[in-house]
């Protein structure tokens, strides 16, 4: 594992574990969001957003967040491991909860300076909420659809359907890391 690309919904806890894991193994961490994402939610136009992330996967040891499908063919050929956070909407959900919370409470500066607001979480257009629940089934199947083409072949994926499935590998993964040292 050198090169890891983690995906899921959002709120599945992709940059939590890309941050943990790139700490245990020593390697850059690289978050899409904060390449995609300017001031005022201004979305990176595709062609630049392409070239930031090609420049972020330069290094040699790495671990990505993020799910942006426009890059998925930027990232997923230079990647040697998928690790796919396929958890239900029942995990999703309480921790996209807490972590809108705290980011709202705490006025937490986002990527370009941004903020999560009340109205723009709970009953804005541009909710996370109503984006999970709506796209969850999409990107389920069309993620499934895209690890089958032979383009990706190479790639070890890494399937955990539970939070406590992805918890045991990682201990497991900072023990067996740790012994090695």
């Amino acid at each position: 594992m050198e090169r890891i690309s983690i995906i899921g919904s959002t709120g599945a806890g992709k940059s939590t574990l890309a941050e943990r894991l790139a700490g245990t193994l020593g390697c850059d961490y690289i978050d899409l969001d904060a390449l995609n994402w300017g001031p005022n939610w201004t979305p990176a136009p595709v062609d630049i957003l392409r070239r930031r992330v090609a420049e972020a996967l330069a290094g040699v040891r790495w671990v990505v967040a993020g799910n942006y499908s426009s890059v998925r063919a930027v990232v997923w050929p230079r990647a040697d491991t998928l690790i796919w956070l396929d958890y239900s909407l029942q995990h999703i959900y309480p921790r996209l909860f807490r972590r809108t919370m705290r980011r709202i409470l705490l006025r937490e500066s986002l990527w370009g300076g941004n903020r999560e607001s009340f109205r723009t979480q709970f009953a804005g257009r541009d909710s996370l909420f109503l984006y999970a629940a709506t796209s969850y089934n999409r990107h389920r199947r069309e993620t499934a659809a895209d690890l089958a083409r032979p383009e990706y072949a190479h790639l070890h994926v890494i399937h955990f359907r539970q939070p406590s499935q992805t918890d045991q590998w990682l201990k497991e993964l900072s023990l067996t890391f740790c012994e090695d040292l």
